[in-house]
């Protein structure tokens, strides 16, 4: 910053001016500085933290494919050449920045494929009544994204497994996946019932496991009631949940997530110890919030990879946060999705929870990464959260139950109907394993 005086003719003033004068090339200096921190930061936000740009960047092209439009499965509608429109993936294509376009040819699969979808979000077999929610793929910015050839995919993992390691919308992901493939190949279900969070798929024809490790926040815990919501869990937050940690060493893909399970009351416990808490009302604890608990937990799961040698060469995908789009419309249970056409930007509000949970697991995923490339370990990034703020409609709201019981239950606005919007996470995903070289930093 003396550059900016370096080159000003050497001035005098008279006695008791001259330290004026430094007061104020001092003052100018501290704006100047100020002004091009504010620069450097915000430049840096932009490329390292696109979510805070909110949607600026993510749009929706309209109009939406009317009602009635075919929904043949694409695998028998493409020739599989692994470009669209003459355009390739290439290196330098940001996947998550972009815009929802109308695509009638979708979905790839129906819920009659004969592939495991979970009744919750089964909406066709409910009797949602409209399709559009299904009929829009995510478009990259500089680049076009590969029809999903299920083939392709599975001649790719031949040989290999693939774990998916989080709550329930990490099981909504796995069927995805598992009802993508079906139009290749059928699996065996290889679940050992002794050990109920831990499902495992085999493809036979090309010796590929696809397996689920159900955790609710990837530590160790006690009191988890997924019918109470107000129900107080104890986490340990040094240990890792062991109903996966035992399992994790057999697969050679593991896509970790979790979430939401971190807004209920929780009682923190390191070295077998009560720490604090969060949303507790317990004397002599201090309420140390959830983001607390929820940083810890990645970071103590990202440990077990990085300090196990037996995961050294395999490769960990962290799926950000996904949002859910519960809104108030006379309802007492929280909210509900009714939308059918997704949300514009005026329409999204900055939803802090969402957006402070995304930047924990940004920055331990870039310190995992760091440790991990010195010990030789992959860690890729699967950024949906910004893509799917403005998909209100993809959500299953009441249609997740049949329609006599849906006054007793609640609107689901936080898991995925399947087929929809939920499967391009997997297209991406294929897309980050297929790119060895792809900057997920």
């Amino acid at each position: 910053m003396n550059i900016f005086f370096s080159h000003c003719p050497q001035m005098k003033f008279p006695s008791g001016y001259n330290s004026s004068f430094n007061r104020y090339k001092n003052a100018i200096l501290l704006i100047l500085s100020l002004v091009l921190v504010t620069i450097l930061s915000l430049d840096y936000m932009r490329d390292n933290l696109p979510f805070l740009w909110r949607s600026r960047e993510i749009n929706v092209d309209v109009p939406v494919p009317r009602k009635g439009s075919s929904s043949s499965i694409l695998h028998h509608r493409f020739n599989h050449n692994g470009s669209i429109n003459g355009m390739s993936l290439g290196k330098n294509c940001n996947l998550f920045k972009g815009r929802w376009v109308p695509f009638p040819q979708a979905p790839y699969y129906t819920n009659n494929s004969g592939c495991v979808i979970e009744d919750n979000q089964n909406c066709m077999k409910f009797g949602r009544p409209d399709t559009d929610f299904m009929k829009l793929r995510w478009k990259p910015d500089d680049c076009e994204i590969p029809i999903f050839d299920a083939v392709q995919f599975l001649e790719f993992v031949r040989g290999k497994s693939m774990a998916f390691l989080g709550d329930s919308v990490a099981r909504n992901q796995m069927q995805s996946l598992g009802c993508m493939l079906s139009s290749a190949a059928h699996h065996t279900d290889l679940t050992d019932n002794k050990h109920p969070r831990f499902r495992r798929w085999f493809y036979k024809d090309y010796n590929f496991t696809l397996g689920l490790l159900l955790t609710t926040h990837l530590v160790k815990t006690l009191g988890v009631n997924s019918m109470i919501s107000m129900s107080t869990v104890q986490l340990y937050l040094d240990e890792v949940d062991q109903a996966w940690a035992s399992h994790i060493q057999q697969f050679d893909y593991v896509i970790i997530s979790t979430g939401h399970w971190f807004t209920r009351p929780l009682v923190y416990y390191e070295n077998r110890k009560v720490v604090g808490c969060s949303m507790c009302s317990r004397d002599n604890t201090r309420d140390l919030g959830k983001y607390y608990g929820y940083r810890k937990a990645y970071k103590t799961a990202f440990n077990l990879f990085l300090d196990h040698d037996k995961f050294k060469g395999s490769t960990v995908i962290m799926r950000t946060i996904t949002p859910s789009h519960f809104e108030a419309e006379e309802s007492d249970d929280g909210g509900n999705c009714v939308r059918i056409k997704p949300m514009m930007e005026q329409e999204m509000k900055m939803e802090w929870d969402l957006f402070t949970f995304y930047l924990i697991q940004m920055e331990e995923f870039w310190a995992a990464q760091r440790v991990g490339k010195k010990r030789g370990m992959k860690f890729k990034l699967l950024d949906i959260t910004e893509m799917m703020r403005p998909r209100a409609d993809a959500h299953p709201n009441h249609y997740g139950h049949a329609a006599e019981v849906r006054f007793m239950l609640y609107s689901d606005c936080l898991h995925w109907c399947l087929p929809g919007a939920i499967d391009i996470w997997n297209e991406l995903l294929f897309q980050i394993l297929k790119t060895e070289d792809y900057d997920s930093s």
